[in-house]
């Protein structure tokens, strides 16, 4: 197994620093590695072996690497490791509720602010399951779409729902950056974009 480390994220905890957010950087990055374990532990089940984790700026991500098995069960238009990888996709974001519950029912769970835990868990949650790939939600789209029609027409409507949901956020996004005044409404849009047109050119 590889462990690769991008060393931006010294830039990323200099900044928090400076930013006086360096204990919610810790507390994001306490969450996404719960989250990470979610599909660790998913993916395991599934008998998949990991093979590499990135530790970087926004997280941690890990790659598997699948029984050559799986790619001879056929499930409609495509095999069944999509589906496999649709459900260890979705164990991530799963993870995050289920520690939103935890919380609730007992504040104390945590040595921290319990609404900053609850903020933490929703917003890794629900950011993840934008269904913008290579996000988990972009995964399971993209997945679904494949089973159900085939990889060109699947991939072709993949990138249509993609597209079409960013110019919404972007819509919406903007009347909130001049509403809020917030400018990491306007990272985030940005750093979405990065990702659809990155995907779009390697024809994910």
């Amino acid at each position: 197994m590889k462990i690769k480390v991008d060393f931006k994220i010294i830039l990323a905890i200099i900044i928090f620093y400076i930013t006086e957010q360096l204990e919610l950087y810790f507390i994001l990055m306490l969450f996404v590695f719960l989250h990470e374990c979610g599909h660790l532990l998913v993916g395991y089940l599934f008998g998949y072996r990991c093979e590499e984790i990135n530790i970087h700026t926004l997280g941690i991500s890990v790659t598997f690497k699948v029984p050559v098995d799986d790619y001879n069960k056929k499930i409609l238009k495509s095999n069944i490791v999509l589906l496999k990888k649709s459900i260890i996709a979705a164990a991530g974001p799963v993870i995050n509720f289920i520690l939103i519950i935890l919380v609730s029912l007992n504040p104390k769970i945590f040595a921290m602010n319990p609404e900053i835990a609850i903020y933490s868990n929703l917003l890794i949650g629900c950011f993840n399951m934008i269904p913008i790939y290579p996000l988990d939600g972009g995964r399971i789209l993209k997945n679904i779409c494949t089973i159900f029609l085939g990889i060109r027409k699947g991939r072709r409507l993949t990138s249509i729902i993609m597209n079409t949901l960013m110019i919404v956020l972007t819509a919406v996004s903007s009347i909130m950056i001049l509403y809020y005044k917030n400018i990491a409404i306007f990272l985030i849009v940005v750093y979405l974009w990065y990702l659809v047109i990155r995907e779009e050119n390697k024809k994910f």
